[in-house]
């Protein structure tokens, strides 16, 4: 994403040396070695090439453990079930917060934001309620917004520029073809490119998550869900979800979301999630794509379906806004050895210059001072569309019960788009059944 920065400063000399305030020195600290755990993806090379600089200003060495996502937060919860010591810093999922702070696994940081100056309201709003908050609303932060991310779109807009579809698709609805910005739009437009030819290859409309055994077809059917109504609850009574989560616009968007995995889709992908998505798009099976705007800077530098070939949207609105939202903080972790380097690591972490090279590097920064930058929106292709997002996101539970209450939902959801057992209003009626049991479980619900 290097390429796109034009407006954002470099870190400058004398920048740099005005960030050593970070308790080692160099002389002190040159044994010491600190190990930051994370999924293993593009940003997180990023952050490698980030830490450098860490380890050029203070002497303390970086280790990185990177695990794939498809076995990512079984083998971290794993470690910090198990009191382990192999992480000192952790960049933990959104949905982890309130197990990881009820139980103890995450250092409060309140206390050393307060010492240090770190104002947690430089971060975006959302970012700070996702990724950092526990209990939710309350000023307890366990986290600093460390990695910002949402679902979007990719589309193949040499496709869409094709004159002859242009004309074909005009004279059929009466619009041009473009970027889809409601529901309705978006189906005209994958029915329209669906088993079609293009480049000699039958092609298909769109790509959608189905993935079963962790989160991916919730993420996916989320996407759908909150822009035409759905909520996880009554927003005056915590934990009341009947007529919410089993309601007419909940019932509607699970439909949807079925009859575009039915009509539009490449056939074959039943279990499938982010890796499979970025497989079809480049191999030009799909003329849009959903995806976390994580990897959009790699899709727009490869050779095949990137730059001027690709272009990016915002989740479509109906009824109202929505987006699933991703993204992590990070976190010290409370049984690390190495507590005072970890938390040096997170204060140079938070300064608006290293935010500002995290974004140059690739990573999506939280910081309002780089959100902000009035050359932030023309810095990249789809940074315009990432900061519409994050204005927009909703998020999964966060409860300490939340891996049995998304493995409820996968079920139910897999079982009905995919699997064609009974009807949408079963399917949202048994899962906000699933959830009563465990919030009764849990004793929040009586």
């Amino acid at each position: 994403m290097t390429s796109f920065l034009r407006k954002l400063p470099a870190l400058s000399t004398l920048a740099a040396a005005a960030l050593l305030g970070l308790g080692s020195t160099a002389a002190q600290a040159q044994d010491k070695t600190i190990t930051l755990c994370w999924a293993a993806w593009d940003p997180a090379n990023a952050l490698v090439e980030l830490s450098k600089d860490f380890t050029a200003k203070t002497g303390v060495k970086m280790k990185f453990e990177f695990v794939p996502w498809p076995n990512f937060a079984d083998r971290m919860l794993n470690e910090l079930n198990s009191k382990g010591k192999l992480c000192d810093l952790i960049i933990g999922d959104s949905q982890w917060i309130g197990g990881a702070a009820e139980s103890g696994h995450y250092v409060k940081l309140n206390d050393f934001f307060a010492k240090e100056g770190i104002k947690i309201t430089d971060f975006a709003p959302a970012t700070v309620t996702g990724y950092a908050e526990w209990p939710k609303g309350t000023p307890n932060y366990w986290a600093l917004p460390a990695m910002g991310d949402a679902l979007g779109w990719t589309y193949r807009k040499d496709w869409f520029a094709k004159p002859e579809l242009r004309a074909e698709f005009k004279k059929k609805h009466n619009r041009e073809l473009e970027a889809p910005k409601t529901w309705t739009e978006f189906k005209q437009v994958a029915e329209f490119f669906s088993g079609r030819q293009i480049d000699g290859k039958k092609v298909y409309g769109t790509y959608l998550f189905t993935e079963r055994g962790s989160e991916g077809i919730t993420m996916g059917v989320s996407n759908v869900l909150y822009p035409m109504g759905f909520k996880y609850q009554d927003p005056k009574k915590p934990y009341a979800m009947d007529g919410f989560v089993n309601g007419p616009d909940a019932i509607k968007g699970l439909e949807f979301y079925k009859s575009l995995y039915k009509c539009c889709t490449p056939p074959g992908l039943t279990n499938s999630y982010m890796g499979e998505g970025l497989d079809a798009f480049k191999s030009g099976q799909v003329a849009m794509m959903m995806n976390w705007f994580a990897f959009f800077p790699g899709l727009y530098k490869d050779p095949n379906v990137g730059g001027e070939k690709i272009g990016f949207f915002v989740n479509p609105s109906d009824k109202g806004k929505g987006s699933q939202l991703g993204g992590q903080g990070i976190s010290v972790v409370a049984y690390s050895p190495n507590r005072n380097e970890a938390l040096s690591y997170i204060k140079w972490f938070a300064t608006l210059d290293v935010q500002k090279k995290w974004w140059s590097l690739g990573g999506y920064s939280c910081h309002k001072g780089v959100l902000n930058d009035a050359g932030f929106k023309k810095s990249a292709p789809f940074a315009s569309e990432f900061l519409t997002a994050m204005d927009q996101v909703v998020d999964f539970w966060a409860e300490p019960s939340y891996a049995q209450l998304m493995l409820a939902e996968q079920k139910r959801i897999h079982d009905f788009v995919v699997a064609d057992k009974g009807t949408a209003k079963e399917a949202l009626d048994g899962l906000a059944a699933d959830w009563k049991k465990v919030f009764k479980e849990d004793g929040k619900l009586k």
